[in-house]
């Protein structure tokens, strides 16, 4: 009887921890804080202590995991540790590509931090490959996979600023999601 009071108790400890650690890198919660944690360091820091706890293959989480690493960099004030910061969210960003090329999202987290390095660091190789295929899969909505919601904040953030050449920017007005 023991025996199986025991076995009850850990396959729904088992069960718990496996549901707890879902829960805890839910992706649209993980959106949310992200963007969260590029306008408040207390949150960073919560978001990036999070994911460094991350330790599985998930390609969109280990992409989540770089861009905590990436929005750290912008807190910390040491050139030398900025670098590091982005070198490291460089790292596992390809892991991330590696394992899901075609994700627009991976792809779109990797842009956001690869356009704002400065170029002479020669960390921002792939901002026109991240573009290309951003573009495509905003293109190619609502087949591309991506949310509603996600596709028209990728769509609106390539609008802003100097992300895209205006040529760019009439194929991206002229979605309609």
């Amino acid at each position: 009887m023991s025996k199986k009071v025991l076995y009850l108790f850990l396959l729904v400890l088992l069960y718990s921890s496996a549901w707890a650690d879902d829960a805890r890198y839910n992706v649209s919660k993980l959106r949310l804080q992200y963007l969260q944690a590029s306008k408040e360091e207390a949150v960073a820091k919560q978001f990036h202590k999070k994911m460094s706890a991350y330790s599985e293959n998930d390609p969109l989480l280990l992409a989540y995991k770089a861009a905590s690493e990436a929005v750290m960099a912008k807190y910390v004030w040491n050139p030398y540790s900025k670098l590091k910061q982005v070198r490291t969210a460089n790292a596992i960003f390809e892991d991330a590509v590696a394992l899901d090329k075609d994700n627009a999202e991976i792809r779109f987290l990797r842009f956001t931090l690869q356009h704002y390095v400065p170029r002479y660091l020669n960390l921002s190789g792939q901002v026109e490959e991240d573009k290309d295929l951003i573009i495509s899969s905003l293109q190619d909505y609502p087949n591309s996979g991506m949310s509603k919601p996600l596709a028209r904040t990728i769509r609106d953030f390539m609008l802003t600023k100097d992300h895209c050449t205006e040529a760019e920017k009439k194929i991206l007005r002229n979605i309609n999601i």
